[in-house]
Order: structure tokens, then sequence, then C-alpha cells
């Protein structure tokens, strides 16, 4: 029972309720009264749309907006709870083993269990035994907050230079450590309450670590079935061998490089690593016993299509070849044939929104020979011009055709697959924070997205956060599901680009203030750029793929 002499104060939900509640109330009990209106466990809560844990109090008049693992907030939470609890049960098994947090992959996280031997099957099974225990025993995550010199130290005793490198810039004067049981860690974001709201997961061995398994937000207590993704996972490798290269395996070591001045050295190499990377694709076309006609670009939003298209253009020039753009736009149906989506609005990234019937017929009239007379799309007016653009390739001619739907077999069907090249394009950053904290590509990508908008197409951070889940939708719908169909894929990032960003998103971030939704997701990434030292760009050549983001491209006018 709560004392007769405590206030009451207002909490506004969502759908428009309001009701009272004793002052001091903890989200965590107020969460237990409005479970039943969720369809999975509430892990966390926005108030006054700053997300907050569950263990906050409330003192004052407040909106508050329960988060379950249907939100994107919510299952990063759970992702990081989880992979905290994977850690834990490693460290009780195997006390001279060290994890790392690697890169996404198949709806799960690769890690590696570094040791003096490899990881086994058996001891993977091991690990799963382990985190099933910790889950059963509803174990509390206990906050703890430190003062940056008070954390420096420790991680120095404890030897985790990874962790002490990570902070040592940060301009916050704080970290928080989370606390289970015995076992403390330094994690870059919220946790849920106990270990008990960890029921969904799964471990599987991955030759030379392992995938830690968890639900996707849309089925949020089913696992999904594991896709090897072999093309993708090598890529991700490729990135890391790169890291090594450079001699940045974390972001403290590239602050370390900025801070000693020579970041300029270490972007002339990223750079060229790309040049080369993007040479070697384009000998592949060149030279490939099937003569290649139609090289199919394809990626998520913001991974540097446009300037990776242009860059290739001219490395498949050094060997003797003219390529040819078309664009996937003018082959668009007419506005009023346009499939809808399920809110009833045109879906323009649908496959079925392209005229595939005329696309291929041209793709094939070319190959043969002949002359077409390519559509202009009229986007203003929502139907083809009564003009077109007459076409016809030579021998020496490929053709380069960039679209969200590059890699779907269906886009050109009627082409022999000898005849086509796929690539995949995308950010794949596979660079932590630190051991336990890694980076997620579509952090960099949205960042990078926030910062083009603004720049060229005159739209405000807040707009593209709002935009953002349409997006993702519409990537995990037309593009994730045919990664593996690409007959190469290029990896986007660089290793420097966050440091670059960081100058340009900042502000535009802390403009959204805390009326707004989008608040906390501004603050998120506000957050996470505080990792970072700021990195000039003049060093930066006018070909680079962040160019495209920033400005200054050579492609661009």
């Amino acid at each position: 029972m709560r004392e007769n002499n405590l206030s009451l104060i207002k909490v506004k939900f969502p759908d428009g309720s309001e009701r009272e509640v004793f002052e001091g109330i903890s989200l965590l009990e107020l969460s237990a009264e409005y479970q039943k209106n969720y369809k999975s466990a509430i892990v966390a809560a926005k108030v006054n749309n700053d997300i907050k844990e569950l263990s906050y109090h409330l003192y004052d008049n407040c909106k508050v907006e329960f988060i379950d693992l249907t939100y994107d907030d919510g299952m990063r939470i759970y992702r990081r709870s989880l992979s905290f609890i994977l850690i834990k049960a490693v460290n009780d098994l195997f006390p001279d083993r060290k994890v790392i947090i690697g890169h996404s992959i198949s709806k799960g996280i690769y890690c590696e269990v570094k040791g003096d031997t490899l990881l086994t099957v058996e001891e993977v099974d091991l690990i799963k035994n382990r985190m099933q225990e910790i889950v059963a025993s509803k174990i509390p995550f206990v906050k703890k907050i430190m003062s940056i010199d008070e954390a420096k130290e420790v991680f120095r005793k404890v030897g985790r230079m990874d962790r002490y490198h990570a902070i040592e810039h940060r301009e916050k004067p704080y970290v928080t450590i989370y606390k289970c049981e015995e076992f403390e860690d330094y994690f870059y974001g919220y946790m849920v309450p106990d270990t008990g709201y960890l029921k969904y997961f799964d471990v599987k061995y991955y030759s030379p670590g392992l995938i830690l398994m968890y639900p996707d937000k849309s089925n949020p207590e089913v696992i999904p079935k594991f896709k090897e993704q072999k093309k993708l996972f090598s890529i991700f490798k490729e990135y890391k061998n790169w890291g090594n290269i450079l001699g940045v395996a974390n972001v403290g070591a590239l602050n370390d490089i900025v801070k000693e001045g020579k970041i300029n050295e270490m972007i002339r190499v990223a750079e060229a690593l790309h040049e080369k990377k993007i040479a070697q694709i384009a000998d592949m076309i060149a030279f490939n016993k099937n003569k290649k006609k139609i090289v199919l670009i394809a990626g998520p939003s913001s991974s540097g299509k446009t300037t990776f298209a242009h860059r290739l253009s001219i490395q498949l020039r050094v060997n003797g070849l003219k390529p040819v753009t078309i664009s996937l736009d003018d082959y668009f149906v007419d506005r009023e044939l346009t499939p809808r989506d399920e809110t009833g609005d045109y879906d323009f990234e649908a496959l079925e929104a392209i005229d595939l019937m005329l696309f291929n017929q041209h793709l094939s009239d070319l190959i043969s020979g002949k002359e077409v007379d390519i559509p202009i799309f009229n986007f203003h007016k929502g139907c083809r011009e009564d003009y077109c653009r007459k076409l016809k390739i030579t021998e020496n001619q490929i053709l380069i055709i960039e679209g969200i739907h590059g890699l779907n077999e269906k886009l050109t069907a009627s082409i022999p697959k000898e005849s086509k090249f796929k690539i995949y394009v995308s950010a794949l950053t596979s660079m932590n924070i630190d051991d336990h904290n890694r980076i997620p590509t579509t952090d960099t990508r949205i960042i990078r997205r926030i910062v083009r908008d603004f720049q060229f197409r005159g739209c405000s951070a807040i707009n593209t956060i709002k935009r953002w889940p349409s997006v993702r939708r519409g990537e995990e719908k037309n593009i994730f599901p045919f990664q593996e169909e690409a007959d190469v894929m290029f990896n986007s990032a660089l290793i420097f680009e966050l440091g670059v960003l960081k100058t340009y998103a900042e502000p535009l971030l802390a403009d959204i203030d805390i009326s707004q939704p989008e608040y906390s997701e501004a603050r998120r990434l506000i957050e996470f750029l505080t990792n970072f030292l700021p990195i000039e760009t003049k060093e930066i050549p006018i070909n680079s793929i962040i160019r495209e983001f920033i400005g200054g491209s050579c492609f661009y006018k």
C-alpha cells in the first residue's frame, strides 16, 4: 500500500487516455497493468518521447508510451541484453576466453570466442545451456554510473583496453555499467529489467565462431530459420581484414589515429582499397568467359550505389568497354496502374510498378543489336512522355542498370543468366565500438541519409527519421531476400566515415526537440556519434563514396 500523503500525477497514453497514479511509481509497476494490451513483453517506455528503462520512476505529469518487442527500440534492447548473457555465459564457463560481438547475419549476430583453442560444437551447446540457466534464474540487470576516470581505471586493471580506448575520448563525463550477479560490463544502450525477459533465442555453431539468433519484431516469439549467407559473410570478413590493414580494429583505434594526426594517410589507404576492389569487379566483368552485356546494381538506401556505378563505369572504360546507363525509373507503369500497399498508398517500390514486359523486350532487342525507343517517365504527370530516347548499343558497349530490384531474377527474366552480372552494394560496417558493442550497418546508412537528404533534397532530419521505417520495410521485402543472388558484393563502408558524418549530422539531430516522437531516435544517434572524434573532409578525394552524402563529388554538378 502506498502512503496516503503521496501526491497524484497525470499520465497520458498514445490512445488519448489519461489516468492518475501516485508519484514515484516505476514504469515496471505501471507496465504490469498494461501488458495485456501488447503483443509481447514490454521492455521499456518513452516518457515524453525520451526512452527510459522500466526501472525509471515517474514524479511529474507526463506522456508514456510502452515499448514491446514489436518496436525497433524494443528489439534493440532485447538483442543488447541477449548479448550480455551470452558474454556472461562464456565468462562463467570459460573465464580465460573473451567474446567479440561481430556483425549481423541471417537474423542473428555472428560472434567469436577467442582463446588458446578453437571453439567447438560441444562448447557452443554448453554456452546455450548456460544461457538458458541464466534466463531461468531471472537475474536483475543492475545499472551503475561511473565517472570516465573511474571507469578507465577499472578497465585498465582488468585488461579491457578495447573498452578503455572506446571511452577515452567520450564527451560525457560518465559511463553506464551493468551488473548481472557479479559479472559487470559496459554497454551502449539500455537493458531489460532481468534475464527472465530473454526467453527467445538460439545459439548455433558457425565456424570459427557462433551465431546468436533472436526473433524478428514482426514475430517476437519465434526464432527465424537460419539461412546461410556465404557471400555476405565473406564480405564482412574482407572488411575486417581491411581494418587490420589499416590498423583499426575498433573506434578507439580510429580515434587514436585522429588524435595523432595520422588520419589523412588512413583515408588515402581506405580509398585505395575501394578503388582496387572496384577495379577487380570491372576485371571480372570485362574478362568473363561469358561475355556480359548487362550489369545490374542493387542495394539498400544510402549505400552509395550511384557513385559506385560511376566509378565502375570508369574502370570498365579502362578495360575497353563503353558503359551505357538505363534508368529503371523510366519504365514505371502509369500512375493509375501502380499497385498499392496495405495502407492504400501507391507502392512505387513494388516490382509490379515496373513495366516488366517492355523492359525485358528492350533489353533483349538491345543485346541482339536492335535500336529501341527508351521511354521517358514524367513523375509530375505520373505517365510517360510522348517522346522517347533512341538507343542502340555496339559490340563494346555494356548496359549499366541501377535499381532496388536488380538482384531479383524476375526483373530480367527473359535475359540469359550468362549475359548478366549482378552486384550488391551496401555499407556493411563491421568495425566495433569495442569488443562487446558493435556498429549496426543500418545506423551508418541512416546517418548517411540524414546528411544527404538535408544537403541535397531539402529534407530535415526529422522527416528522414520519420520515413526510415518505411524505407526499411521496402528493403526487407525487395532487396535483402536476394542478396545472395549477386555475382559479387561491394562494401561501400569507409572506416573513417562516421567521424566525418558526425560534424554534419549532430547539429541536424540536435534540432529535433523533445516534443517530437522522433526525439528518442535523434538522441540515440547523437549518443552513438559521441564515440567518434570529428574528422575533417579536406583530404577526402572528390570521387569518394562519402562525397555522395557530404557534397563535393566530381560526379554531381
